[in-house]
């Protein structure tokens, strides 16, 4: 034996990297998996289908890589790899090089080889990357008599035609059944115009520390860096929430909350305002239930417009889309509006839907002072 062999580590080693086998549980719920599965089923039946209709006598109407690429269309529609360029540019490439491979290389094997060695460098360059494409390059070598004979014409019928009709499906399917497809990052917080990153990216780690890991690791991660970057802020917001405990709106909320009825005169609203020095007023019906808020930028919109609304109602100012608060709401909820999403002010509603507190900056800031101040250890 070896000096300075341990058989135990080679054995936990072994072990370890034995369980690299064994398959990472799938995060996707049941819902999005019967998803999954309908819309693979139909995107490939009216494919198949129109296809058959419209190129009857033509052989071959529909090749078999697009079931791969229908398991990403349908299964993944998340991934950068299922989006619409990936599938039509990576498919149209990689029947390109499959044909020009064909034509030129006599070896069918080697041919094959090259068709999709080349289809992958070319994607890559072209940001098109679509795993499927790889099995469409090789069936332009590889499909026999009826594929030669089309040679180019092969990169458009079938491959083309088929790849468009899928993607249609694709688009129809997932955004009838409420997914973002394409996959778009989520829509930027509020801001004030200016060059400024949001609030709640200015600690902690920032794009531009995400952007030199990825850089160093150069590795092809399959999931959008806007989405990779949205995933870690949830995580930190998470890790936040179990550090400073479960302070709920109900433990922070202003009770004493000075409201208007939407009948009142505007300039009534306005003195309110100015008297109490706030700069919100909730709307709300006798029983105290929420119809609207009425704000400092609405007065402002309507004086620049020199809208006769400024001498009306409360009614005829307020804004009627409200972004409440539930009183067993954790306050890290609300962080995140507050600092990126513009918000000044939430009120806070009962399971009535009636008006119980209203959430402020100021509110928010001093209780996590407090519990900031509380989770610190003590001075040596």
């Amino acid at each position: 034996m070896p000096a300075g062999f341990d058989p135990t580590s080679s054995v936990a080693e072994a072990r370890a990297w034995l369980r690299t086998f064994v398959p990472m549980p799938v995060a996707a719920s049941r819902h999005e998996r019967l998803k999954s599965c309908l819309g693979a089923l139909l995107g490939l039946a009216i494919t198949e289908w129109i296809c058959r209709q419209f190129l009857l006598g033509f052989n071959p109407w529909f090749v078999a890589p697009m079931g791969a690429s229908a398991v990403l269309l349908f299964g993944v529609p998340a991934s950068p790899l299922a989006q619409p360029w990936s599938i039509i540019g990576g498919n149209l490439v990689a029947a390109t090089v499959g044909v020009a491979c064909a034509k030129f290389i006599p070896d069918p094997g080697l041919a094959a080889g090259v068709a999709v060695a080349g289809a992958i460098a070319l994607m890559f360059q072209l940001r098109c990357v679509h795993p499927p494409s790889g099995a469409v390059a090789v069936t332009a070598v590889f499909g026999g008599p009826a594929v030669q004979a089309l040679g180019f014409g092969f990169v458009v019928i079938p491959v083309a035609i088929n790849s468009a009709l899928l993607l249609l499906t694709a688009l129809a399917f997932n955004n009838f059944t409420r997914r973002r497809y394409p996959h778009r990052p989520p829509e930027p917080a509020a801001q004030h115009d200016t060059r400024d990153a949001p609030p709640s990216r200015r600690t902690g780690f920032t794009r531009a520390d995400l952007d030199a890991v990825l850089a160093a690791r150069g590795e092809f991660l399959d999931i959008e860096e806007d989405d990779l970057e949205a995933i870690l802020v949830a995580a930190e917001l998470r890790a936040y929430s179990r550090r400073f405990g479960g302070a709920r709106c109900v433990d922070i909320m202003s009770r004493d909350v000075i409201s208007v009825r939407p009948g009142q005169m505007a300039a009534d609203a306005a003195a309110l305002l100015a008297r109490h020095r706030i700069k919100a007023l909730p709307v709300l019906d006798r029983q105290r239930r929420l119809l609207g808020i009425l704000t400092q930028s609405d007065f402002f919109r309507a004086y620049r417009a020199n809208s006769r609304r400024v001498n009306g109602t409360v009614r005829d100012l307020m804004t009627r889309s409200v972004i409440s608060a539930r009183t067993d709401q954790p306050i890290v909820e609300l962080a995140q509006g507050f600092s990126d999403g513009g918000l000044h002010h939430v009120p806070v509603l009962d399971a009535e839907r009636r008006v119980v507190g209203i959430v402020t900056q100021s509110d928010l800031v001093a209780a996590l002072l407090r519990q900031g101040g509380a989770a610190e250890p003590p001075a040596a």
